[in-house]
């Protein structure tokens, strides 16, 4: 049981965990995770941290279809400039591996941006807290359990 997990089995919402067998040498655990599931790509989210103008860590929620845009990012955070953050700096402010972080039961809360693409899908996946695990719930009430806000932060 993750902490995600937890997050959404007090909050009643629906949800559905899926997991498969990790693979340690895939390249990008997202797409990764899509293919094991046989998963659209665009339905499939990876979760993001970045720092914003040299600060503050937030949180991006990008399909694993494309990828995230740093300018139209830190634009949506109010800031001049994002860039990736260090792993090490997302470990410790989520409390989940790179690669297995969910954007729900995080350690601290963090601004969260969710791609607008997500708006128009009945429901989306993304991890489950670690590797091999992921979750689908609609993007309402991920938005809402994360308080995540829509804007266009991801490019094909």
């Amino acid at each position: 049981m993750t902490p995600a997990i937890r997050v959404l089995e007090r909050s009643g919402v629906p949800f559905e965990i899926h997991e498969y067998p990790h693979d340690p040498t895939a390249p990008a655990y997202g797409r990764e995770a899509a293919e094991a599931l046989g998963l659209d790509p665009g339905e499939v989210f990876k979760t993001l941290l970045a720092r914003i103008d040299g600060k503050r860590l937030v949180v991006a929620i990008v399909p694993v279809s494309g990828s995230l845009d740093l300018k139209a990012l830190a634009r949506a955070a109010g800031g001049k400039k994002a860039a990736m953050a260090e792993a090490d700096d997302a470990q410790r402010a989520t409390g989940y591996v790179v690669g297995g972080i969910s954007p729900l039961g995080q350690k601290q809360r963090l601004a969260t941006f969710i791609d607008a693409s997500a708006e128009a899908l009945p429901r989306i996946h993304v991890s489950g807290g670690r590797r091999g695990l992921e979750i689908a719930l609609a993007p309402d009430d991920l938005k809402r359990l994360s308080g995540a806000e829509s804007a266009a932060i991801a490019r094909d």
